[in-house]
């Protein structure tokens, strides 16, 4: 019998009965089974020493009427396509854990009231999972919906997202769009919507006013500029990152500008960069999916590496090096203790001879490769790892591999590897751009 979260329930073990509130478990963690006690605690139960399960109350329904928004039809017609991740997400406090499932399209669209005045707001659900879980095919499904809401008329698309790989979605978006010229932007949260210090409705509010109100018309991420409420940044999709686990103005461009500074409150938008596509009614874009069976791996060069590091990517399409400094890669023996090193290089030299790409970029964050510099790097250049004059960010640089190998033959992929395609490698750091 399946239970739902909230659900009283029995559990029979081999020497004890325990009773408490069925809390659901992490969704790569089908082995067990989590109770809420009367304590408050809870208590992780393995499924195998489970003897029988019984049902002492159902959870009763919640009440909560929806409200929705007054439309107006009069203004810029815009989708959210929902996706998941803690901007959709509320505490039940009853369960006492952060549920995102628990909140539809419909209930995201009606916590921001707001809305309404800015645009017409249409919601639709395309996914609702933590961004750790998402795999390509998930691209492919943000991708779709993009396509067939321009094609309805969608003025702009803002896409609620979970915020750890939120900067991998927004990569993947823009390369996958061509012709591009509706605003799309992803909107995550640090806190959940129910918090008093969530960011969920200024991000929101942000994305929505600068999508209606500017010129924009490519893909970016709406998040915080600074700890404070009142103004979000608007940043590119590519090389931009997440740079701390909780702070609320954790994303940062790297090695770029913010395109605009926004506070929705004083409806007020401050143009930094216009480095970006403009926007433009029309509905033929054009999408390139991500083919769902590729492996493409990481490995950061660290110290006292093996050979077998880099061996176990054998079986994979590519692989993205972090090198440290310009990119070095332990390869030479220098004395008695590094004979490993050279291993290391023959086996880096046998994965790109079996035909995967292997690209390197910068394991600095700021910067770019420069492979001409030192002897190590000219040999491992000279056997066909690529990222020479790269400063995209690994990420960026994993999802442009990806995106290379769903759509074109492997020698167009090696080429295109290091020719700047979309903006995402740029030609010089300005100062202001470093830290920034």
């Amino acid at each position: 019998m399946a239970y739902k979260p909230g659900d009283k329930i029995e559990v029979k073990l081999d020497d004890e009965i325990l009773s408490g509130t069925f809390v659901p478990s992490p969704e790569s963690r089908d082995d067990i089974l989590i109770l809420k006690l009367s304590s408050g605690y809870n208590q992780v139960i393995i499924k195998t020493k489970i003897k029988s399960i019984s049902l002492i109350e159902k959870v009763k329904p919640s009440k909560k009427k929806i409200s929705t928004i007054q439309q107006n039809s009069s203004l810029p017609k815009i989708t959210l396509l929902h996706t998941g991740g803690t901007i959709a997400a509320r505490i039940d406090y009853k369960l006492g854990a952060v549920l995102s499932g628990f909140i539809t399209a419909e209930e995201l669209l009606s916590l921001y009231p707001d809305l309404g005045k800015l645009a017409n707001v249409s919601c639709r659900m395309v996914s609702n999972i933590a961004s750790e879980d998402m795999r390509f095919g998930h691209y492919n499904m943000i991708l779709e919906a993009i396509k067939e809401e321009i094609a309805n008329g969608a003025e702009a698309i803002i896409i609620p997202h979970g915020t750890d790989m939120m900067h991998y979605t927004a990569a993947a978006l823009a390369f996958g769009l061509d012709n591009l010229t509706t605003p799309i932007l992803l909107v995550g949260s640090q806190r959940s919507s129910d918090r008093g210090s969530s960011d969920a409705y200024p991000n929101l509010m942000s994305a929505v006013y600068f999508a209606t109100a500017s010129d924009f018309g490519g893909v970016g991420i709406c998040m915080h500029y600074s700890p404070s409420d009142d103004i979000c940044s608007v940043i590119p999709a590519f090389n931009s990152r997440k740079m701390h686990t909780s702070r609320r103005d954790a994303f940062r461009p790297i090695g770029r500008k913010p395109y605009a500074l926004v506070n929705w409150l004083d409806k007020e938008i401050k143009i930094i960069s216009r480095s970006y596509p403009k926007k433009n009614r029309q509905t033929s874009v054009l999408i390139k999916k991500f083919d769902e069976g590729l492996k493409i791996g990481f490995l950061k060069a660290h110290p006292n590496m093996y050979a077998a590091e880099v061996s176990a990517y054998k079986n994979f399409d590519g692989l993205i090096i972090e090198g440290t400094g310009l990119g070095h890669f332990p390869n030479v023996k220098a004395d008695g203790l590094t004979a490993e090193n050279n291993r290391i290089f023959l086996s880096v030299e046998k994965l790109v001879s079996s035909g995967a790409i292997v690209f390197m970029s910068p394991q600095t964050i700021y910067g770019r490769i420069q492979m001409n510099v030192y002897t190590p790097l000219r040999r491992i250049r000279e056997i066909g790892v690529l990222g020479h004059l790269s400063d995209m960010t690994s990420e960026t640089a994993f999802i442009k591999m990806a995106y290379l190998l769903s759509n074109y033959t492997k020698d167009e992929a090696r080429q295109m590897m290091e020719q700047n395609l979309k903006g995402e490698i740029s030609f010089r750091l300005e100062p202001e751009e470093f830290l920034n």
